[in-house]
């Protein structure tokens, strides 16, 4: 016969929340650790995370001190939210009239069992187990095959080298800019005119 898992359950009734957004809530916690758990439902917004924070807490006390056992060992098996009775209210409308509010409650309910401890940080190595053996590598193509390839890369070479060099036309150098003229100018001196004799 298997043993029986220990459960420690702790509920919250009449809590004036809707049932709609407290599941929003619950879902994030089911399956959880303790820690994870309480992670979650700090950074979380919502205003019924902090009813079931309460809540998870008061489960986590019942399990320690009811049944001996350690909180942060404890997985949340089950939690989840029923509806409560519906409180009717009435508000005043146009034209004489009234309309109804529907003050909402529920139910929480939480579930813990132990879990693994979570002091192990690491699982034990797993036992020798043999490698499934691969398949045999392709061989490597013959050098046969690769020689014919080298012999006609030294043709191209040789063809290189039998070819005449013509020499590359060199890039004309660009005249140099002539020096700017002065700007006094020299006059040059009037020829005579040679009388004829």
């Amino acid at each position: 016969m298997s043993a029986v898992q220990q459960e420690v359950r702790a509920a919250a009734k009449w809590l004036r929340i809707s049932p709609r957004k407290a599941r929003l809530v619950v879902e994030h916690i089911r399956g959880r650790t303790v820690p994870e758990a309480r992670t979650v439902l700090a950074f979380t917004d919502r205003a019924a995370a902090r009813e079931v924070e309460k809540l998870l807490r008061s489960a986590v006390s019942n399990a320690e001190a009811n049944h001996g056992l350690i909180g942060d060992d404890l997985v949340v098996k089950t939690a989840f939210v029923d509806a409560g009775p519906v409180i009717k209210r009435w508000r005043a409308a146009a034209r004489g009239r009234s309309v109804r509010i529907r003050k909402r409650t529920c139910h929480i309910t939480v579930t813990l069992v132990p879990g693994e401890p979570a002091t192990v940080t690491r699982a034990a190595p797993p036992a020798t187990e043999e490698k499934p053996k691969r398949a045999p590598r392709r061989k490597a193509a013959p050098q046969a095959k690769a020689e014919p390839k080298q012999q006609s890369v030294a043709k191209e070479d040789e063809a290189a080298e039998d070819e005449p060099k013509v020499a590359e036309p060199k890039a004309e150098a660009k005249p140099k800019a002539k020096p700017k003229a002065t700007t006094t100018k020299k006059k040059a001196p009037a020829k005579k005119k040679e009388s004829e004799s």
